[in-house]
């Protein structure tokens, strides 16, 4: 892989807490909205790399599909699409973002029709409750990677 690319990977990844604390705020979700944008989404990278390692792919769309479903449980789905589309901002990866924003979709599509379920517990305790949910879309082949898995 080319230095450039790895430099713009390496700048997309250190930014990642500035752009989804500004959306957050653009968003309406104030202080405390804010903070528990940043909850849910290290909650979602750390279980996703536990539960998705092993599968190359496996953890991103874990990741992606987890964080969404919770997002749009407790924040609604415009809130969670403008996450969404912060954390892509700059992407250095076409298909990678084309791929996330598809797994980001089948998030907020579970998270709409199991916010209740989703709204309850730490953003830890409802990670967990999701990654066998999460796991079986990626076995049925709902979840998505750059290539087939």
């Amino acid at each position: 892989m080319a230095l450039g690319t790895l430099l713009d990977q390496a700048l997309h990844s250190a930014t990642v807490v500035p752009r989804l604390s500004a959306a957050a705020v653009r968003a309406g979700l104030g202080p405390a909205g804010t903070v528990e944008v940043l909850r849910i989404s290290e909650a979602a990278l750390r279980t996703a790399a536990s539960e998705g390692r092993g599968v190359v792919g496996r953890t991103n769309a874990l990741r992606h599909f987890m964080w969404q479903a919770v997002l749009t449980a407790r924040f609604g789905l415009d809130a969670a699409r403008s996450l969404a589309a912060a954390q892509e901002a700059g992407t250095p990866s076409r298909k990678d973002s084309a791929v996330d924003e598809h797994n980001n979709a089948a998030g907020q599509q579970y998270g709409a029709a199991h916010a209740a379920e989703l709204q309850m517990g730490s953003p830890s305790e409802v990670m967990t409750l999701l990654v066998p949910v999460a796991l079986e879309k990626w076995d049925s082949d709902e979840l998505v990677w750059i290539r087939p898995h």
